[in-house]
């Protein structure tokens, strides 16, 4: 049986608009957030989506 590594859709989209929200967040010149306590609630949502992914990548 060939097995298909598929990503989860709706995981991916969160990670995108959560990374692109991060990323408008970020100050460069002082290397910080804007927002620090948006910023880790971005962070961990950011993360944790990327780890369904990677686990639904492994697991098929």
């Amino acid at each position: 049986m060939s097995s298909k590594k598929t990503l989860s859709i709706p995981f991916v989209i969160i990670a995108i608009i959560v990374g692109s929200a991060m990323y408008k967040q970020f100050d460069v010149e002082n290397l910080t957030f804007k927002k620090p306590a948006l910023a880790t609630v971005y962070i961990i949502t950011f993360l944790l989506s990327i780890v369904v992914i990677v686990r639904n990548l492994r697991a098929k």
